[in-house]
């Protein structure tokens, strides 16, 4: 499968991941950065960081968003939509919510899904991503889910913070893929390389979370070149 990618297209499904909680603003600079030389689709930044994200990368074509509820999940509605309305007015244009864990877990589906359509009324037509957890959950829970977040309007439901001991998975990209008809999927937490890049991307996701952007696209880069270099020398023997 990796051999089908391009540079290009797989820039276009990265959210660049700039969320440790330890990194100084010298540190997120330097992320920013990565994410502007790479050309990818957007960087995911903590909600302080939003207005300066979107400072440091106007006309770069690096979109910015930014988590709700994380990573956790349990503030309120009330809290995560005032989370959303402050990080929109900061330029944010992308919003990766956490699920209410221990609701899905309990099988409380109303109150998930009041807490996903809270979420969503307030991003007012903007992306939104309802990050299920998935290492917190089982198989039938991420199905149910995946299911309540296409109910509940979100554009993407999506496997991870990265932060529970957990990342994505190939069966449960799959799983959730299999459970929405119009909802996209992102997988996020452990993407690392190109390899598990290509395997998210065949199991239906559209979109990846990570903070490794440089190191898969540095793989496709190198790669492409080195086709290009063969290409080159094979005409040549004609």
């Amino acid at each position: 499968m990796a051999a089908e990618l391009t540079e290009k297209y797989v820039a276009s499904t990265i959210d660049h991941a700039i969320l440790k909680p330890e990194l100084t603003w010298d540190d997120v600079d330097r992320e920013l950065d990565v994410a502007a030389e790479w050309g990818v689709f957007s960087v995911c930044v903590r909600p302080g960081d939003v207005a300066h994200a979107v400072e440091r990368l106007a006309g770069t074509g690096v979109a910015v968003g930014t988590v709700i509820g994380f990573p956790h999940g349990t503030t309120s509605t009330a809290a995560k939509a005032a989370e959303l309305r402050q990080a929109k007015a900061d330029g944010a244009v992308e919003f990766d919510m956490v699920v209410n864990i221990g609701a899905l877990r309990g099988g409380d589906d109303e109150r998930v899904l009041a807490d996903i359509r809270g979420v969503v009324a307030a991003a007012e037509g903007s992306v939104t991503k309802v990050i299920l957890e998935t290492s917190l959950l089982d198989d039938e829970q991420i199905a149910r889910g995946a299911r309540l977040t296409e109910q509940g309007g979100a554009t993407f439901v999506k496997t991870s913070t990265g932060f529970a001991g957990g990342g994505a998975t190939v069966p449960h990209v799959e799983l959730m893929k299999a459970n929405v008809t119009t909802t996209q999927v992102k997988a996020s937490g452990g993407v690392r390389g190109l390899e598990a890049a290509a395997a998210m991307i065949a199991a239906g996701a559209t979109r990846l979370g990570t903070s490794a952007s440089a190191t898969i696209l540095g793989e496709l880069r190198a790669r492409e070149a080195g086709e290009a270099t063969t290409g080159a020398e094979d005409s040549s023997s004609y």
